[in-house]
């Protein structure tokens, strides 16, 4: 044959292979022409970025909820503060790098070394925190040398600061940082080491509402830690707002009234239980807790006879004096051992077995009833009271009008205070009640102890016929934007062991004391005002009658602390006052007059000069 017949589909395959095998090669060459492209043109300004550049989560704080009055006054917010912090991978030589921090900003080498030790290892990429709300000084210092200072640089976020200084600290409160401990518990799913918590007053009962939710942001850092980019953020929320019961022009006011002594006010709306005034003295700053508190200062708080960091509204307990002589009278009445006619003649004193008890009033009253009783507050008549009811069905009284257990407000720390019984003293001290002892628990001395908010919640109810509230600190949480999380209404805890009728009797007997000819608080009366109280001077030590002592100071501690307990107007009762100055003798003269000017400030009724409550008084009880 002269040739061979070609196959037309046997060159068409060899055709498309042809063109296949060319495609592949055309792309593998932009392949390895990429590739060299990368590893030898580029090669070395990539593997600089690797090494300098990377990305880091970088948390945001969140703002902690703000604190309002009742009347929406601010009264703790947050501002922003510079922190100090390092980042271990990035701040080499570590200890050089620290080391010439410390001289620049002119703080301990060791402190800030033991900073890092106490974060341990596990924190080598993360910022941890050297010093928190450095000075604008250190700042400027800082940022000057930051090429200096591989890895240390500023954080700023919110710090929580109380606007007026010392003022409500103890119902306000302070912040403290989170121990391990607490972090390891799951309490607080949303504070990390170096946060601070609330460690006291409402900031640390309301924590889950005032601590908000922390946010992050996603960045892009070089070698020396400095930001580069910020790739994603994811913003923070922030803490629920408290709006208090308190009134702060009220508070201030009886802080001021209360300057250079050592007590306690409180001042409850008797409607619904709201604290209006929660005043102890001496008092102390909560600022300077803010990034912990210096050992010089706490030192000195310690260390402080006064006291202050007590809130003594309802951690100190004192005897209540003739305050409890309202319990008398309304048990008494309730038990039928006395009633309005019943009358007692005060010589001065009343004889008991071999020994006297004396009255205030060592001349005596002459005779007198219930209601003449508690306004001019004879020991004599509520001495046989007492003697005819007993220490137990006292105690029972006493227990049902609230004292002798806590209040249940939303603060920690609260005292029971005591009210004693025969069972008790017996458990105690492995001896028998005797019966002269029941004349002292009558007038308010021997083992009975009280707080001023129990003297204020038990008055308060008395004022309003004799519902017993759950003292309401916070009103209501809110957002951000001010709209309500949760409502806090008022909470009935029970009602006074008394009638309508010993009430209104007992009730006479307190408006008497200051509004009546021979009351025991009548120089501060208010034109206008009619205020119904309880005068009393609670013994601290026991002496004679005009013994004297060398020592001033001595017989300053020994001299009887002063209450007053109180609400006005008298008819419709819109505040309930507890007052208590340590060793200040008479409650007539030093205690009443701090609840008249409170009355006066927060009623707003002026009628003249006689309207100001007078503090210099002949009256002793």
């Amino acid at each position: 044959m002269s040739g061979i017949n070609k196959n037309p589909d046997r060159d068409w395959i060899k055709q498309r292979l042809i063109g296949a095998s060319l495609c592949v090669i055309f792309v593998f060459s932009l392949l390895f022409l990429r590739l060299m492209y990368l590893q030898v043109i580029k090669g070395e300004e990539f593997r600089r970025l690797s090494k300098t550049n990377c990305v880091r989560l970088k948390s945001i704080k969140s703002s902690r909820g703000l604190i309002y009055d009742r009347n929406n006054a601010l009264l703790v917010d947050n501002r922003p503060a510079f922190d100090l912090t390092i980042v271990l991978e990035d701040a080499k030589p570590l200890k050089e790098t620290v080391s010439r921090l410390a001289m620049l900003i002119d703080e301990p080498y060791e402190e800030l070394m033991d900073s890092i030790e106490k974060a341990g290892r596990s924190a080598f990429y993360k910022p941890l925190t050297l010093k928190r709300d450095i000075s604008r000084d250190q700042l400027a210092i800082v940022e000057a040398h930051q090429f200096d200072l591989p890895g240390i640089y500023i954080d700023i976020e919110p710090t929580r600061h109380y606007i007026y200084e010392k003022t409500a600290a103890h119902l306000l409160g302070y912040l403290g940082q989170i121990n391990r401990k607490e972090l390891e518990s799951g309490q607080y799913p949303n504070v990390r080491t170096g946060d601070s918590i609330g460690r006291y007053g409402v900031e640390k009962s309301f924590e889950p509402f005032l601590q908000g939710k922390r946010g992050g942001r996603q960045v892009e850092v070089d070698v020396n830690g400095r930001v580069i980019k910020v790739l994603k953020t994811v913003d923070p929320l922030s803490g629920k707002d408290l709006h208090l019961t308190l009134d702060l022009k009220l508070q201030r006011r009886a802080e001021a009234l209360l300057a250079g002594k050592d007590g306690s006010v409180v001042a409850i709306d008797p409607s619904n239980g709201d604290v209006l005034v929660m005043a102890s003295t001496p008092s102390f700053d909560q600022n300077d807790f803010i990034g912990g508190i210096s050992s010089k200062k706490w030192r000195a708080l310690m260390d402080d006879p006064g006291r202050p960091m007590n809130n003594k509204a309802i951690q100190a307990e004192y005897p209540p004096a003739s305050t409890y002589k309202i319990i008398t009278a309304m048990a008494g009445l309730e038990e039928k051992v006395i009633d309005r006619n019943s009358t007692s003649y005060c010589p001065g004193f009343y004889k008991f077995g071999n020994r006297r008890y004396q009255c205030w009033n060592r001349h005596g009253h002459g005779e007198i009833d219930v209601v003449d009783a508690m306004a001019q507050s004879c020991d004599v008549f509520f001495y046989q009271t007492g003697e005819k009811l007993g220490v137990d069905v006292l105690a029972q009284y006493a227990n049902g009008a609230g004292l002798g257990r806590p209040t249940e407000i939303r603060l920690a720390h609260e005292r029971d205070g005591l009210i004693p019984t025969a069972a008790w003293k017996k458990k105690r001290y492995k001896e028998a009640w005797q019966a002269g002892e029941t004349l002292s628990i009558s007038i308010g001395q021997g083992f009975n102890l009280v707080t001023p908010l129990q003297m204020a919640v038990f008055v308060a109810a008395v004022g309003n016929g004799g519902t017993l509230f759950k003292p309401r600190i916070v009103k209501s949480i809110r957002d951000s934007k001010g709209n309500v999380v949760k409502d806090i209404e008022p909470e009935i805890t029970g009602g006074l062991p008394a009638s309508k009728e010993t009430l209104a009797l007992v009730k006479q007997g307190l408006l008497k004391v200051v509004q009546g000819e021979r009351g025991t608080a009548r120089r501060i009366r208010i034109q206008g005002i009619d205020i119904a109280g309880k005068t009393g001077t609670a013994q601290v030590f026991s002496r004679k009658a005009g013994e004297k002592f060398e020592n001033e100071k001595l017989s300053r501690k020994l001299q009887d602390h002063a209450w007053f307990v109180c609400y006005a107007p008298a008819e419709n009762p819109k505040i309930a006052i507890s007052v208590i100055i340590e060793h200040g003798e008479h409650g007539s003269s030093a205690a009443a007059p701090v609840a008249s000017d409170l009355i006066y400030t927060y009623l707003g009724e002026s009628n003249g000069e006689d309207t100001v409550p007078v503090k210099n008084q002949s009256v002793q009880e």
